[in-house]
């Protein structure tokens, strides 16, 4: 629309002080034409703009002119970004919002708003079964640390429960489903932290290092992917109900595909974890609803399974 560029236009040149046609129309993926006609359009609008021919010269607001579209002060600012920076991840036009607030902003807001959009990637599809839960309180802290640029330091409990103090570089924050995880620097390179094992996080005054390339979205989907391929070293295939779909696929996450409708109410699925006996785990709970075609590793812990619950129960 054009109203939105104009204002985007407008903003862009407040936080400037000069741009030129074709600086504009690559920041707002315009043609030039459609550049110059716009800002020719504010001056015709009594917006104190005005163009400077020559070398050097460009498109300027008279006398500095400033517009002020946003009245925030600055932890609103960063509160804001923190709420609707995940956001723009997934959506164009929120990405594009935030762009042109940005600029509106007074220069002294502006690094923390910008670094408090990028803080935060929001992940909704889930590993696989497992229970939800409520955000960490230390969550805001940890924020605290990635939008002011400061190492923090922390207790972390690993899988296993064995505790230790760390002392990072926090890069950002994904959000998967509800599961909160840390990506941060380290001296032995990249780490990733499950939010839940953190405990007693304080931001300290310490200067963080921040890879300058570095895009979170983009480090967190590698993250995944790597996390993702050890989860489904070992897959079965299944012949399973069609009507209970839904709640196998919410127990394997993306590791359930369904490879054929057999016409008869069920599917031949293939689902994936990282060993034989976590593929098994899940599904012994359907008993008889449920058939493993292969592999005979599946099967030989189904039937491992059974027995022990024969033994114990029959």
């Amino acid at each position: 629309m054009r109203a939105d560029r104009l204002v985007a236009t407008l903003l862009l040149m407040q936080a400037r002080g000069r741009v030129t046609a074709a600086e504009l129309a690559e920041e707002l993926e315009v043609s030039v034409a459609t550049a110059r006609r716009d800002l020719e359009a504010l001056s015709s609008a009594g917006v104190p703009v005005y163009p400077q021919p020559g070398r050097g010269g460009g498109w300027s607001l008279v006398g500095g002119a400033r517009t002020d579209l946003s009245g925030l002060t600055a932890g609103e600012a960063q509160a804001l970004f923190l709420l609707a920076g995940p956001a723009a991840t997934a959506s164009p036009a929120v990405k594009s919002a935030l762009r042109k607030l940005v600029r509106a902003l007074p220069g002294t807001f502006r690094a923390d708003a910008e670094a408090a959009a990028e803080a935060v990637v929001v992940d909704p599809s889930r590993w696989g079964q497992g229970p939800r839960t409520e955000r960490p309180r230390v969550v805001e802290t940890l924020q605290d640390a990635v939008v002011r640029r400061r190492k923090v330091r922390f207790g972390y409990a690993n899988r296993s429960g064995v505790r230790s103090e760390r002392l990072v570089d926090p890069w950002g924050l994904a959000d998967k489903d509800g599961t909160w995880y840390l990506l941060a620097g380290t001296d032995s390179g990249q780490r990733t932290f499950r939010v839940d094992r953190i405990s007693a996080a304080e931001v300290t005054a310490l200067p963080a290092d921040r890879p300058a390339e570095l895009e979170l979205s983009e480090q967190w989907q590698r993250v995944v992917d790597e996390t993702e391929r050890h989860r489904s070293l070992v897959s079965a295939t299944i012949l399973f109900p069609a009507r209970f779909l839904p709640v196998l696929r919410d127990h394997f996450g993306r590791h359930c595909a369904v490879e054929e409708d057999l016409g008869d109410g069920r599917l031949r699925v293939r689902v994936a974890a990282h060993t034989p006996l976590s593929v098994a785990e899940q599904l012994a709970g359907w008993g008889a609803h449920v058939e493993v075609l292969e592999p005979e590793a599946v099967r030989a812990e189904l039937g491992r399974i059974g027995a022990e619950l024969v033994a114990r129960y029959a």
